[in-house]
């Protein structure tokens, strides 16, 4: 990709609008695309440098390793995220998880490049930066599972197993970065609103 395919990508991801100054965050978005390309372990500095349009030496500017560009990508698309489920208000218990499936995964398609990383890659994270990910993790899955317990609590869903449910909803949306292509048959919001209305489906007890 060229840098002007990184601007472009930049002024689309309001993902990275957090990240100064302009250099880090160019840096950032490069590293992304290139670890979703080749993977984490296939990908240099070089490489990195090179998507971005700036010196290797570059690179060092702002982030000490690889690794710890990883870990700000990683970082940056979990808050995210966690961000997008936290603010689903307002509606009955079906509404709020159905918007919530939905926003989730829509965003795994729409930023799957990030989130092809951000899933996908948090093996090569250094056992520190890793706890700092699996918390904000554990967030996410404990926001994801308020609303079905909501359902639940109310008598709308029929949910033995809360945990497992909620696993089974959040890997299903996680899943979408890993397959997505863009220009498909769907578009991000109508996978979010299929898989809104799978998981809906899914959770109802049966009649």
């Amino acid at each position: 990709m060229t840098t002007t395919g990184l601007d472009e990508f930049a002024l689309l991801d309001e993902t990275w609008r957090s990240v100064t100054p302009d250099a880090a965050r160019r840096m950032l978005i490069a590293a992304a695309h290139a670890f979703a390309g080749k993977g984490y372990h296939a990908t240099t500095t070089r490489d990195i440098a090179s998507l971005a349009g700036m010196s290797p030496a570059a690179v060092y500017i702002h982030y000490r390793s690889k690794e710890e560009l990883l870990f700000n990508i990683s970082l940056v698309g979990h808050e995210t995220s966690l961000k997008l489920l936290s603010r689903i208000q307002g509606g009955d218990v079906v509404e709020r998880l159905g918007n919530a499936v939905a926003a989730f995964a829509g965003w795994h398609a729409e930023f799957h490049t990030t989130a092809r990383v951000v899933q996908y890659e948090l093996g090569a994270l250094s056992p520190e930066h890793h706890a700092q990910v699996a918390e904000l993790r554990r967030q996410i899955d404990q926001q994801m599972r308020s609303y079905i317990a909501d359902g639940v609590a109310e008598g709308v869903f029929d949910v033995p197993d809360l945990k497992g449910a909620t696993l089974a909803v959040l890997s299903l949306c996680i899943d979408v970065a890993r397959w997505y292509q863009p220009g498909g048959k769907r578009t991000p919001d109508e996978i979010g609103a299929l898989y809104a209305d799978l998981v809906l489906r899914m959770l109802r007890p049966a009649n």
